[in-house]
């Protein structure tokens, strides 16, 4: 690719709201005989080694159930790692062949809580993919258009089969109810997104906002070798305005590949971190002294190479915390609705009128109820 060309972002290159990386669990299935439902949401892509056997059969890196004699379907749910709205859902066949199933179905809801797998079973399910057959070997991807934010999906095969990934690629919705006052503001499960990047010739740059540390240089971001007198550069639309107070730059693994040196600005005319430079396999920690609240950051390594992760935590401004509330809210399905407003403060048969309306004004609700929304807490 060009070197200087704009990478953005489309609904496949979205985080996998599923996966164990953002901490994604396979809450339930009614079969996994031949080979275990964790394995649906693995991060790394399936394989497949011919003629290894166990026990069961075949040793296949995905989800398999036993051919069934009598009619159903089978299926799985799954909790997403990180709640929010999807853009796009790939079952993926890869390596069944004579095994898969020939139809899905994929289904979501959204469950207050931490519920038992028959409760979240008996939830108000939302068709995402209607009954469609599908093929073998294959990643199959369908857009999705609901608007609502969901925390779990129930993939559902007929009538049985194996099934190698579930990825449920999404935007994700942060409830800042829990949320604390200072934190990660570059952070994938909080909400932020890579806006832009010059180059990611290696490995994504998707990788700096993850959860946890890099465990090899696969896991951060890698530009290719530069040849001429630019620089590398990757923009972070952070989860909401805010200020930013410690930077951390990592290039841990990254060893013969490091950046130089790094900056940071807000992508116009603030810098935040001027061009310092960087050791290889460190993290660096930065105290940054700007009181502006930005958007989004601009890093920018000279000349090239690799980071592992980028952490900017900070403090979001009182608006910011309920701007975040109203799309929190707006993105609720009914039902979990209820309980959020019940849980704010609001009566169950108010709760559930302005649900039933889907008439929510956040101003119009008590101050308590907002703060308790938003997250904001009264100084102790």
């Amino acid at each position: 690719m060009n070197q200087d060309a704009v990478v953005t972002a489309s609904a496949r290159t979205l985080p996998d709201l599923a996966s164990r990386a953002l901490g994604g669990s396979v809450v339930a299935a009614n079969d996994e005989l031949f080979a275990e439902r964790e394995n649906l949401i693995k991060a790394e892509p399936p394989v497949f080694q011919p003629h290894t056997f166990g026990p069961k059969g075949q040793i296949m890196d995905g989800w398999e159930t036993r051919r069934r004699r009598e009619p159903g379907s089978d299926y799985a749910i799954v909790r997403l790692g990180c709640p929010g709205i999807v853009r796009s859902i790939v079952v993926d066949t890869s390596f069944f062949t004579g095994n898969y199933p020939p139809e899905v179905s994929v289904d979501a809801c959204g469950i207050e809580g931490y519920p038992e797998p028959s409760t979240i079973a008996s939830g108000d399910w939302t068709p995402l993919v209607a009954r469609t057959r599908i093929a073998g070997d294959t990643i199959n991807e369908f857009e999705i258009t609901a608007q609502e934010r969901f925390t779990h999906v129930r993939l559902t095969i007929f009538p049985d089969g194996g099934v190698a990934r579930l990825r449920v690629h999404g935007e994700v919705v942060l409830d800042p109810r829990a949320l604390p006052g200072t934190f990660d503001l570059a952070a994938c499960e909080s909400g932020a997104r890579i806006a832009g990047c010059s180059n990611m010739f290696y490995s994504s740059p998707s990788n700096l906002i993850m959860p946890g540390n890099a465990r090899s240089m696969g896991d951060g971001w890698e530009t290719s070798r530069r040849r001429d007198d630019g620089n590398d550069w990757v923009e972070v639309q952070l989860a909401c305005p805010g200020r930013v107070e410690i930077a951390e730059l990592d290039t841990s693994c990254f060893v013969g590949n490091a950046p130089g040196w790094a900056r940071l600005s807000d992508g116009a005319d603030r810098v935040l971190l001027e061009r310092t430079a960087l050791t290889p396999d460190t993290r660096h920690r930065f105290v940054l002294d700007d009181d502006a609240s930005v958007e989004r950051v601009r890093m920018d390594i000279y000349p090239d190479g690799g980071m592992a992760r980028l952490r900017l935590y900070g403090t979001p401004s009182p608006q910011a915390r309920i701007e975040l509330a109203q799309r929190f809210l707006a993105g609720l399905p009914g039902s979990q609705l209820v309980e959020v407003l019940v849980g704010a403060g609001q009566p169950r048969a108010e709760a559930e009128a302005l649900a039933a309306g889907r008439s929510i004004a956040f101003g119009d609700l008590p101050e308590s109820a907002q703060h308790r929304l938003a997250g904001i807490r009264a100084a102790r």
